[in-house]
């Protein structure tokens, strides 16, 4: 059975951090963060596999994203955050390709929801 279970989501205000954790059930080559506003579509926001990462531009130099397979666990280090931040975030991971793509992804975790207030 395949699990991917986020946690670390909070309130914040801007300019402050949030750390996000993902732990999962087996290795895969791709593992990625998405995010989702309310009435807004599913984004990506960064990617990690195979020696590759990728971020959105809206995160770029302010979300880093890492990943221990010793310990099967995936992080988003926020800091800076933004109101604009404010999402659910999700967990995906794949075998495919380092893509912030919804399609890309066959395996997601429940979310967990991210408040930044101004």
């Amino acid at each position: 059975l395949v699990q991917l279970v986020e946690s670390g989501g909070g309130s914040v205000q801007a300019g402050g951090s949030l750390r996000l954790s993902c732990v999962y059930s087996e290795f895969y080559y791709y593992m990625a963060w998405f995010r989702q506003s309310p009435g807004k579509e599913r984004e990506g926001v960064a990617v990690i596999g195979l020696g590759e990462e990728r971020y959105a531009d809206s995160v770029t130099g302010r979300f880093t994203i890492s990943k221990d397979d010793g310990k099967n666990i995936m992080y988003l280090q926020m800091n800076r955050l933004k109101p604009e931040d404010t999402a659910m975030y999700y967990c995906a991971a794949d075998y495919g390709a380092a893509r912030l793509m919804i399609e890309t992804y066959n395996y997601w975790g429940q979310g967990t929801q991210v408040t930044v207030s101004s």
